[in-house]
């Protein structure tokens, strides 16, 4: 029987195996400690456990699944990271340094199942789901491997979070958990295209989560060209949930709406998505779009930008543009995908 990975496992995890040996139960909170605040990666340096307890726990456990094997730098600080998984399938994540505060945004799949034609992940296909370990060692990973603590999360990498809710769910909680890598509810921002019951469950399980919801459309002809999956979940009943999530939540929901030439860019478009979200405590994330190897969509140009923004402003429609970090390593909104696959 092959070890057990540790990283993403809290004390109440652990107390059973270590009852087994009689041990007291704040052993594996000295774990969790070793772990999750000094990044320790080798049962050997957790020096104040008995030297008998850390040779049961390495024949046990290992310290994590996850390997970086590539990372790329981009002129404006943002890195992204080529994380490999022990079955050979690989993610990306990105660490955005910003202000003295570093941000990563992680991922939930291997690939991505809603197929967004504009999108490098969406474009090469699902895999599978990672499980609520891997998504917690992307974080641990990032930390130990650059020495810093991460303040800011994001879960906008690979993959739609809400169609993983279970794993998803789990891993959140050893992220913001005491006794886990301590990052700040408040801190934490879901995105999603639309999965209106996971919205709604979402805003029960966490209430200070933020949300980020990728609307892209006004109407569900054009939504649905640009999110298949509004096919399923049509824009009445994700913007249902919304309002439910707001409701249950009392938080400003963040509206994600990226920006394609002659395609969801026009004054009608805007006048319409205004009239979607009038009265709702809503913010409008405008996105300019970020062209995509073998993608028709291009770009809105800078006028058409600015004319969107104006007709939202008009309307009362809370709206800023996103300012794109790490294009010149394809780690921007959109352009994840596995850095050996954007080489062929």
């Amino acid at each position: 029987m092959g070890k057990r990975n540790i990283v993403g496992l809290l004390p109440q995890d652990l107390f059973s195996w270590f009852e087994e040996r009689g041990e007291p139960a704040y052993r594996a909170r000295q774990v969790a400690l070793w772990l999750y605040q000094r990044g320790v990666s080798c049962f050997e340096d957790m020096t104040d456990l008995p030297v008998k307890l850390r040779r049961a726990l390495a024949e046990s456990f290992q310290v994590g699944e996850l390997h970086i094997k590539e990372r790329l730098r981009s002129q404006d600080g943002a890195e992204k990271f080529l994380l490999t998984l022990h079955d050979g399938n690989a993610v990306e994540e990105v660490l955005i340094p910003h202000r003295g505060r570093n941000t990563l945004c992680v991922s939930s799949q291997v690939g991505c199942p809603v197929g967004c034609p504009f999108c490098a992940t969406g474009r090469t296909g699902f895999k599978r789901n990672l499980n609520f370990q891997e998504i917690v060692e992307e974080v641990w990973l990032v930390e130990r491997e650059r020495r810093l603590k991460v303040e800011n999360l994001v879960f906008m990498g690979m993959g739609e979070p809400l169609l993983n809710y279970d794993h998803f769910s789990k891993a959140l909680r050893v992220i913001n958990a005491r006794e886990g890598l301590r990052i700040g509810s408040r801190r934490i921002t879901v995105s999603t295209v639309g999965v209106p019951g996971a919205i709604v469950q979402l805003g029960r399980d966490f209430k200070e989560v933020n949300l980020a919801v990728s609307l892209h459309a006004p109407d569900n002809d054009l939504r649905s060209l640009l999110v298949p999956l509004n096919r399923i979940y049509p824009l009445s009943s994700v913007l249902r949930s919304v309002r439910e999530y707001i409701t249950l939540t009392n938080r400003r929901v963040t509206v994600e709406y990226t920006l394609w030439q002659d395609v969801n860019d026009s004054a009608k478009d805007a006048h319409a998505l205004a009239r979607l979200l009038v009265e709702m405590l809503v913010h409008v994330n405008i996105i300019p779009g970020n062209q995509v190897a073998g993608s028709s969509f291009r770009p809105a140009s800078s006028e058409r930008i600015e004319r969107f923004v104006r007709i939202l402003k008009e309307n009362r429609i809370n709206v800023t543009v996103r300012k794109s970090r790490g294009r010149g390593i394809q780690a921007s909104c959109g352009e994840l995908y596995r850095i050996q696959e954007g080489k062929t």
